[in-house]
């Protein structure tokens, strides 16, 4: 059983022994964070918190039963009732439905809890597991995506009206 629930300021360490577990699985599908992402984290879990607050982004983690980190659902620059929705999963518990029902969740969340009306995520072309997940959750593809845009790889932008 999994639990997807706000960041608390609690949850850095948790959080960054997942993006360290889980480094080379994520870079397989978008740029990787860096050396400096990791060797300066402190100061990104900062911003984060900072942003939560500010209401402009909300975090999110998805954990076990033991309290495992194993995926972090995000709801990003949030203006005018819209964000873009980002994510990752831990690599072992990938391929299960897991990130499908986490997005499911989140999209519930962003609607009743937060008064979203629209969301926007981007898939890279290289990823076709993030695609699904993002279309069995009800987003349908609204054009391409650059580079930039997706982790360094060219992609689809997607779109799930909340309304």
């Amino acid at each position: 059983m999994y639990e997807l629930r706000p960041v608390e300021s609690t949850d850095a360490q948790a959080v960054l022994a997942f993006e360290q577990a889980n480094r080379a699985y994520f870079a397989a599908f978008i740029s990787d964070r860096g050396d400096a992402f990791f060797a300066h984290f402190a100061d990104s879990w900062s911003t984060v918190l900072a942003l939560q607050k500010a209401g402009t982004c909300l975090f999110h983690v998805l954990t076990t039963e033991d309290a495992e980190v194993v995926g972090r659902f995000n709801l990003l620059e949030i203006e005018d009732r819209t964000a873009e929705v980002g994510y990752r999963l831990a690599e072992h518990v990938a391929g299960r439905g897991v990130a499908t029902a986490a997005v499911r969740e989140l999209c519930t969340r962003a609607a009743t809890q937060y008064g979203l009306r629209t969301l926007n995520a981007a898939a890279a072309d290289t990823n076709p597991a993030s695609q699904r997940v993002l279309a069995k959750a009800g987003f349908t593809v609204t054009g391409p995506a650059r580079p930039a845009e997706v982790g360094g790889k060219p992609g689809k932008w997607y779109r799930r009206s909340l309304a």
